[in-house]
């Protein structure tokens, strides 16, 4: 199925599913299909529920995994491990800002397929550099300062690729701005090419139980 056919997927248009009766024996087992995985923190339990709910979601056969983001971010390191999760996880995943996509989650937004980033009309996106809270020793402040410009070059970077712009897209932006918070609306975003679509896109789905004696 090529990219067109599953964005037609995410906009609404019906999927059947032959469902073998030994994975789907009871209504129940049933409404498993499709997942849908929500975003709303970024910690180690939510990294690790992250991959779970990935798992889930491929083990449906769904053709295409949606991810809703309504999140303020959170750890660098916990995005880091859930953008590792989608690039292994072997099916495309479509991403939805919804609410609000700020820090980490802008950055998740940006890892969805291309064609497959939505933000919803009244939704917030919102930039910004890494932000460091260590003190104390000159010596700490020196090896901490060294990991933040580590990971905005990480971050700003994958942000840009994403987006199919040049590595220093976005972190000339962030500098222009005076390396402040960088909002943007869904036009923006669109704009920029964080997001392919506005709107709040419907993933649904018809179940066709199939039985036959063998």
């Amino acid at each position: 199925m090529n990219i067109v056919a599953l964005l037609g997927l995410i906009v609404s248009v019906n999927q059947s599913f032959d469902i073998d009766h030994r994975v789907a024996n009871n209504s129940t087992e049933l409404l498993k299909v499709p997942v849908i995985v929500y975003v709303t923190n970024f910690d180690d339990v939510s990294a690790k529920q992250f991959d779970e709910d990935l798992q889930k979601a491929k083990a449906t056969g769904q053709p295409v995994i949606p991810v809703v983001i309504d999140s303020y971010g959170g750890s660098v390191y916990s995005l880091l491990s859930m953008v590792d999760s989608i690039h292994t996880i072997g099916v495309p995943v479509a991403t939805i800002a919804k609410g609000k996509a700020m820090s980490a989650g802008a950055l998740l937004l940006s890892c969805g397929a291309e064609g497959m980033r939505f933000a919803t009309p009244n939704s917030t996106i919102l930039i910004h550099d890494v932000s460091s809270m260590v003190g104390g020793k000159a010596g700490d402040i020196a090896v901490e300062a060294a990991e933040v410009e580590r990971l905005n070059k990480l971050l700003f970077t994958m942000l840009a690729k994403n987006s199919g712009k040049p590595d220093d897209y976005f972190t000339n932006l962030i500098f222009s701005k005076g390396r402040t918070d960088v909002y943007f609306t869904p036009e923006d975003a669109l704009r920029h090419n964080l997001i392919n679509k506005i709107g709040d896109p419907q993933l649904k789905t018809k179940v066709v139980l199939t039985t036959t004696l063998e």
